[in-house]
């Protein structure tokens, strides 16, 4: 929307206040009126003013504790500095009235034609209503899913990569330029584990007790074994067991990853970085990142090994870089992978972890600190922790999948709900919490159901506005926001959060704040359908009334969208 500011009695006046932001910006722009009027003295800087939906519809449309918030600074009770401020208030555009309550409340009523043009905005900027440029400027580095190639991926990771995918899109309509980054694990025990389990199933004998089972590995295996023959190069069976195992190694890792990233495609799941770990060893960025510390002088030796002196820096011990026997730590490769990260621009880095690891946030957090980064949420390093999903049929636990054997898969997922059902599902609820999923519920077309529940709102509005064009009401035909009526109003109220809440989805990190608001908009507009028409009974005329109600509908049918869009979940117009 254009924001016209016009003058009243000496003060600013916002010109059709429609969504929570823009009332927020009007006080603060009356409150910093009143202080260059020398009517107000609160000194420093004015604070952001939050408003909310109150309670009870009675109290208005909005409320707002801001007079609470400064009367200390501004040397005045409360209730009278609420009072001082709904005065000035009343005499903007869009505002019908404005009430003090408790100790000092503002509670806003904005008036039919403000809360009505809300439909005009949503509708103009379409696909771009709900972004905001809070991050604008940020590079973001989110990492997410990483599972090692040695195996389909998971029901956790499949978790990781919902909610990853849709973290990506909330945070770069916030103005975030997001990297989208895949850690590629190929240096390290659990691929020596891998080939050696295929090398067993492909000559028949039983794999290790380390190693890796299920159908999968005997399907790779033999895929190996066709892809050598396919090239003319000799049976990895016919070779000694070193020579064949390296075979199956390169080719096993190779084939295993490929099928992950077809799988993570197919889940709407694309990324734009795939790190190999191997090349942190190979290009010397281990060493470089060890030498870097070692010249801020976090580094010490003990015990004929090399130790960052990450209790310096928050963490409950000291970690071990280089051991006594002169081989690199795990920890080696997080190090300098990070410092990979920001060199390549990252203002902040956003780790997201399974449940296992929770002991890796100290010595991580520790390990920015010594470069001088700042760690924590919102800082140049953020680690999210991912808890476990628990799946339901018929009532009982599922913990097997037909070809991994000992986990479910996101194939097994997908199976049986569909993409769209398994990635709403399993982004609406907190990712630190656990997650338990009942398959029969989520593959029900009933409005238990969630994510059917928000995709029929949107199918409704769709077939809402067929309607209307056959009965001949029309958008461009009119517009009469000042007709709307209480229940119009009620929906639009909710419709007008849809920017704060994917501001703050991305802000926090949590994008099953959509979710959660998707479905206070599916339940609103069931509601309006219940109790305001958009096409005339009979033989009664097109009224303006009608016209300016297929522009709410369209308006919600436009929310709906932007929202599922921002999960990755089509928004159907038929089910």
């Amino acid at each position: 929307m254009v924001v016209a500011w016009g003058n009243t009695n000496g003060c600013p006046r916002r010109i059709g206040c429609v969504t929570p932001e823009e009332l927020s910006q009007l006080i603060a722009a009356q409150i910093a009126a009143a202080q260059n009027d020398g009517q107000l003295h609160i000194g420093g800087d004015i604070p952001d003013v939050k408003v909310e939906r109150p309670r009870s519809r009675e109290h208005g449309d909005w409320a707002t504790n801001v007079a609470m918030q400064l009367a200390k600074r501004a040397g005045m009770k409360p209730r009278d500095l609420a009072e001082f401020l709904a005065g000035r208030l009343r005499a903007a555009s869009g505002i019908e009235a404005v009430d003090v309550a408790g100790p000092g409340f503002l509670n806003v009523t904005l008036s039919a034609a403000s809360v009505g043009e809300l439909a005009r905005t949503i509708l103009t900027q379409g696909e771009d209503f709900g972004r905001t440029d809070t991050a604008r400027g940020k590079t973001v580095n989110l990492e997410y899913v990483s599972a090692n190639p040695t195996g389909p991926l998971h029901i956790g990771g499949t978790r990781w990569a919902a909610v990853g995918d849709s973290l990506a899109r909330i945070l770069a309509f916030s103005g975030a330029k997001v990297v989208r980054e895949y850690y590629f694990n190929d240096h390290g025990n659990q691929i020596d584990h891998f080939a050696e389990s295929l090398l067993a199933r492909a000559k028949g004998r039983d794999i290790p007790a380390d190693g890796y089972g299920g159908q999968y590995i005997e399907d790779i295996a033999n895929e190996v074994i066709a892809q050598c023959q396919e090239a003319g190069e000799p049976d990895p069976r016919t070779l000694p067991d070193p020579e064949a195992q390296e075979v199956f190694r390169k080719r096993g890792v190779d084939l295993m990853f490929d099928e992950i990233k077809e799988s993570l495609h197919d889940f709407r799941t694309d990324f734009d970085v795939y790190f190999h770990e191997q090349s942190l060893h190979e290009s010397g960025a281990v060493a470089a990142a060890i030498a870097k510390l070692r010249g801020l002088g976090a580094l010490f030796e003990k015990d004929g090994a090399l130790w960052l002196r990450s209790t310096s820096f928050g963490d409950d011990k000291d970690r071990v870089i280089v051991k006594s026997d002169g081989e690199t730590a795990y920890f080696a490769a997080d190090i300098a992978y990070y410092l990979n990260k920001r060199s390549r621009g990252a203002d902040q880095c956003v780790y997201m972890l399974g449940a296992d690891h929770h002991g890796y946030i100290g010595r991580m957090y520790a390990m920015a600190r010594a470069f001088g980064d700042t760690a924590g949420p919102g800082q140049n390093m953020e680690i999210l922790i991912g808890q476990l999903v628990n799946l339901l049929k018929d009532g009982k636990p599922v913990r097997m999948s037909k070809r991994a054997g000992n986990v479910v898969t996101l194939e097994d997922l997908v199976e049986a709900v569909g993409v769209d059902a398994a990635r709403y599902s399993l982004v609406r609820a907190s990712v630190d919490t656990t997650l338990e999923l009942d398959l029969d519920l989520v593959a029900s077309h009933t409005n238990d159901n969630p994510v059917y529940y928000v995709q029929y709102a949107h199918a409704r509005t769709c077939s809402v506005s067929a309607n209307a064009a056959a009965h001949g009401v029309r958008r461009d035909d009119g517009f009469a926001p000042e007709l709307i009526e209480a229940p119009d109003a009620e929906l639009l109220g909710t419709l007008a959060r849809f920017p704060d809440v994917a501001a703050q989805a991305a802000a926090l990190r949590e994008p099953h704040r959509v979710a959660r608001y998707l479905e206070e908009v599916a339940g609103s507009y069931h509601t309006w359908y219940g109790k305001a028409r958009v096409t005339p009974r009979g033989a009664e005329p097109v009224t303006d009334l009608h016209r300016t109600r297929l522009w709410i509908n369209d308006a919600a049918r436009q929310v709906l969208a932007n929202g599922l869009g921002l999960l990755g979940v089509s928004a159907p117009e038929k089910m």
